[in-house]
């Protein structure tokens, strides 16, 4: 994620595709390899040579034993390829020796730190366990997704363990850091899970208060991230405190034993010591860690508020390789069915529920978007409403593209005034469940910047109090698609951040009033980057009376009118186009007088269209 020092975001589309089909293709077939007796995990990183990681994409294989070919039969093994084919691909192997084991044991200490002493109230990174159990660490403090009750997530093997069943106690400090469980109860374990998904569990918080920054740390994760080969990271555990490492294999499926209750594969990324940050005694997690979260830093090594994962072990006692894994946080938070944000309460009166976008703003009546049929179970619901309504804009968001498929907004020309964005942040909607939406995680450490489809200069109108939380709405990562850093900026594609001021310096607009509406293109196609797809096309329809009149004009931000294939990002043009035209494209149907009222005749043939190069050649 959080990194300048990786190929992405500089990786060519054939190498973001290769990652892809790796990704799928351990996902579907990676666990069948574990079954060989010798093969401890697989998972993709840079091949090593001679002890140096080199750049190439390789199919990582750790081994419990390196041996010659001749001595595999014994260790009842197979020889790995040199090269393995997916997707037409050949793709290199890689091969390591090393083991893993989940890492809670602990060893005793005759004046315990703060990490493992009773608090109240209790914080992420202390010491936790089921009452029958060692301890290990509290990662954070999560809630239900439906209830919204409180709880603190660690791992199965910290809160259930072998012996334990879901309705145990859970003791804060873990038994063996205070063995008196019957004064140390915190909670009942609730939910868990042991597989490919993670090594996770969470239990309540029924006896004491809480806080939510990880100790040491003083930071509260509220965001979900996905790790990339070389993004840095930290995290703060029981035993070994704040330790700082370096993502060097993701998709990993490694093979862990759980004593009397089997071996299981269990599904993650692997995780080395940060050079820039070595560990004083060269451990980054030792006995006890396990349920750290640990956090992406910045490139420049400042801490973020996005979960990169949920630390379960490291290396076995007679390894000379310094590691750790960690399972990925989307499939942890969706196998528990749990989320960083707790659930926004109901306002307790209708003055506090935004009015969102005005249809009869403009006079006309302009109902909003709507989506065909098939996109009615992706769209995400508010109040058993697919309207999510901000302060002069709604908009619609996709649950499984976790944007946007239309904002409408408002502008009153009359009334714009001048705020400050100072101190405002970009940050997750509280009434919109938080893996429904895209965050920091996507945006930290790369050119994307987080583009407002809504402008917040068009916003930001009215009574001063009104205006203020408009401009606040504004930033809501609802509202937010990813843009290149000189999306508006660059001589290219300039003309889209001006559509709405040309509007009212070339038209005589009735009592300056416009409404628009606007949104990415999605597209199964979409190249992904980070887990996520990036839409490659945008568009917008600009709504406004002009004597009395009706009229509607829409535009598309494009990399070319007939090629579909994503290109360089910075290849946009912005093209005047029908809005029966932006229906197509987007599956949206809008409203018979929004359609009715775009005269403007496109040229039948898309050769003789031509891109526009300044506001002045907008046809209005």
């Amino acid at each position: 994620m959080n990194t300048t020092d990786r190929p992405s975001p500089e990786a060519t589309p054939d190498e973001e595709q290769l990652l892809a089909s790796l990704r799928q293709f351990i996902r579907t077939r990676g666990a069948a390899y574990l079954e060989d007796p010798n093969i401890t995990s697989i998972g993709v990183g840079h091949k090593v040579v001679d002890g140096k990681q080199t750049g190439e994409i390789a199919l990582q294989f750790t081994v419990g034993e390196k041996a010659a070919p001749e001595a595999l039969e014994a260790l009842n093994t197979t020889p790995i390829p040199e090269a393995i084919v997916v997707d037409g691909v050949a793709v290199p192997t890689d091969v390591i020796e090393r083991n893993y084991r989940p890492s809670f044991r602990a060893v005793a200490e005759v004046e315990p730190p703060a990490t493992k002493v009773r608090l109240d109230p209790i914080r992420p990174g202390v010491s936790v366990g089921h009452f029958r159990s060692s301890a290990g660490t509290i990662g954070c403090i999560v809630y239900d997704r439906h209830e919204g009750t409180p709880m603190i997530l660690s791992n199965w093997h910290v809160l259930h363990g072998e012996s334990g069943a879901l309705g145990d106690a859970v003791v804060q400090p873990g038994p063996h850091d205070d063995n008196r469980v019957d004064a140390n109860g915190l909670g009942k374990l609730v939910r868990s899970h042991l597989g490919v998904a993670g090594d996770c569990a969470v239990a309540t918080i029924e006896d004491r208060g809480f806080t939510t920054a990880i100790q040491s740390l003083d930071v509260t994760p509220d965001q979900l991230g996905e790790p990339e080969i070389g993004d840095k990271v930290v995290k703060s555990g029981r035993t070994t405190g704040v330790t700082h490492g370096k993502v060097r294999r993701v998709d990993v499926i490694a093979k862990l034993s759980y004593g009397s209750a089997g071996t299981h594969a269990i599904g993650g990324f692997e995780i080395g010591p940060d050079p820039d940050n070595p560990p004083a005694d060269g451990e980054i997690s030792r006995g006890g860690d396990s349920g750290s979260a640990w956090i992406f830093k910045t490139p420049d090594g400042g801490l973020t508020t996005v979960l990169a994962g949920l630390h379960f072990g490291g290396e076995s006692g007679d390894s000379p390789d310094e590691h750790a894994l960690a399972c990925l946080p989307q499939s942890v938070f969706e196998k528990l069915e749990i989320t960083l944000r707790p659930p926004a309460a109901a306002p307790e009166d209708t003055e506090d529920v935004p009015e969102g976008f005005g249809s009869d703003f403009l006079g006309p009546h302009i109902g909003l978007p709507t989506l065909a049929a098939g996109l009615d179970s992706d769209a995400v619901q508010l109040a058993g409403s697919e309207v999510i309504p901000y302060t002069h804009f709604s908009l619609s968001m996709s649950k499984s593209r976790r944007f946007a498929r239309w904002v409408a907004w408002n502008i009153d020309g009359a009334g714009l005034v001048k705020l400050s964005r100072a101190g405002i942040n970009f940050v997750k909607d509280p009434r919109v469940p938080a893996d429904v939406q895209t965050g920091d995680e996507l945006y930290s450490g790369n050119r994307l910047d987080r583009g407002h489809i809504a402008r917040r200069a068009d916003l930001v109108w009215g009574p001063l109090e009104e205006a203020a939380r408009a401009n606040k709405d504004s930033f809501y990562f609802t509202n937010i698609t990813p843009q290149m850093d000189d999306f508006n900026q660059s001589s290219k594609n300039g003309v889209w951040g001006k559509i709405e001021d040309a509007v009212f310096a070339d038209v005589d607009v009735d009592d300056l009033k416009v409404s628009v509406f606007g949104g990415p293109v999605l597209q199964d196609d979409d190249r992904a980057y980070r887990g996520t797809r990036l839409p490659r096309e945008y568009w917008k329809i600009i709504a406004f009376v002009e004597q009395g009149q009706l009229k509607s004009r829409a535009f598309l931000l494009t990399q070319n009118l007939i090629q579909v294939e994503a290109l360089e990002l910075d290849e946009f043009r912005v093209f005047q186009v029908a809005v029966t035209e932006i229906e197509e494209r987007t599956s949206l149907q809008f409203a018979d007088t929004l359609r009715q009222a775009d005269t403007l005749v496109v040229p039948e043939s898309v050769g003789d269209r031509r891109p526009l190069e300044d506001p002045s050649d907008i046809l209005w």
